[in-house]
């Protein structure tokens, strides 16, 4: 599967519905989050490896699938013990956000994006390295708030995916841009 705007907009999308289903019902149970959780990993972890492998550079490729072996991960620990107690899921989602966030804001500094992109790029690393910080120092907070700060997570982190693959599509519209972001600057 190439790499497009399409891409992206889906996933972003999706993260858009998690969000709103997580801010809307925060009663949910916590077995419910964790599917919806390892579904969201699973499908991020696809649209990842679908990044790498449409790449024609070494570079984009490992940092493509750093993330996408991050979420398959991240879906498997969270299925593979659903009973687990909302502490340790929470912190386990906040490691994750931690080195997500961590990536993207590395994905800041590539070659050829416009400072839009680029600041696109850097909030929603910023605003995922926030969740992980609060979710690993205040493991605490419980499932019900968990489920609310992801949700508000999803909504940010999907609204800034669907500007930046409308802008992607609009650059390649107009000739400026060929293959969208690519990793690490590499």
């Amino acid at each position: 599967m190439p790499d497009t705007p399409t891409n992206l907009l889906w996933r972003s999308v999706l993260a858009i519905i998690i969000g709103l289903i997580a801010v809307i019902w925060p009663d949910i149970t916590v077995g419910a989050f964790v599917i919806l959780f390892a579904v969201y990993a699973f499908l991020s972890a696809i649209m990842d490896g679908s990044r790498a492998f449409s790449s024609d550079r070494a570079g984009p490729v490992v940092g493509w699938l750093l993330l996408a072996l991050l979420s398959v991960v991240a879906g498997i620990v969270a299925l593979a013990w659903p009973d687990i107690t909302a502490l340790a899921l929470t912190v386990w989602i906040g490691i994750w956000a931690l080195v997500t966030g961590a990536v993207e804001v590395a994905l800041t500094f590539r070659k050829g994006e416009t400072a839009g992109e680029r600041a696109m790029w850097a909030l929603n690393g910023l605003v995922s390295i926030l969740l992980g910080f609060v979710l690993v120092v205040r493991p605490d907070i419980g499932a019900l708030t968990l489920a609310a700060v992801f949700g508000l997570f999803s909504l940010v982190y999907g609204i800034s995916g669907v500007i930046l693959s409308v802008q992607w599509k609009h650059q390649l519209k107009s000739g400026q841009g060929t293959g969208g972001p690519t990793p690490l600057g590499v």
